[in-house]
């Protein structure tokens, strides 16, 4: 058996974090000492810690890197890359949520990043044509988040908001 076979990657998160009442996605910039993407827009990311779920790893990324409350409303996709070259120990599976502010929407990044903005698409034609794969990746996913929030009854958002997407 080859060591590929086995399964080692890390697991990961994202939240895409959005404020309804003005309609705008959080977008934070990459402290420039980072040492993956460091300078480039991204939403909330991180890697579970042994023994935690995604939801909680969601819930504990998005505290620690803008100190917001959240509820997650619904899964926009699943990820998978390289952090860096292609090694099993810079595997990264992920799944990607779609979060909405609960109470404050007040910002306190992080030393993980250095500037943050609420933006919609029509705010970042800079990122749309960026060559960045990071960013393009961004981009996309708030062009998917705004198809499933246009297309998703009410109902099934709600539920997910109530019921959270773990089932243990």
């Amino acid at each position: 058996m080859n060591d590929l076979d086995v399964g080692r990657f890390l697991a990961g998160i994202a939240a895409l974090i959005y404020d309804s009442d003005t309609e705008r996605y959080l977008l934070l910039k990459r402290s420039s000492k980072k040492d993956w993407g460091a300078g480039h827009w991204e939403c909330v990311t991180g890697r579970l810690d042994q023994g935690e779920g995604f939801e909680t790893a969601l819930y504990r990324e998005v505290r620690e890197e803008v100190g917001l409350e959240i509820r997650p409303s619904f899964i926009i996709g699943t990820t998978h890359f390289y952090r860096g070259e292609e090694r099993p120990e810079y595997e990264l599976v992920g799944v990607v949520y779609c979060c909405e502010v609960v109470g404050e929407t007040a910002v306190r990044i992080s030393q993980e990043h250095s500037e943050y903005r609420w933006v919609t698409l029509d705010d970042i034609p800079d990122l749309q044509k960026s060559t960045n794969h990071s960013e393009w990746w961004l981009v996309k996913l708030m062009e998917r988040a705004e198809v499933l929030k246009r297309s998703l009854p009410g109902e099934i958002i709600a539920f997910h908001q109530d019921n959270g997407f773990e089932l243990g």
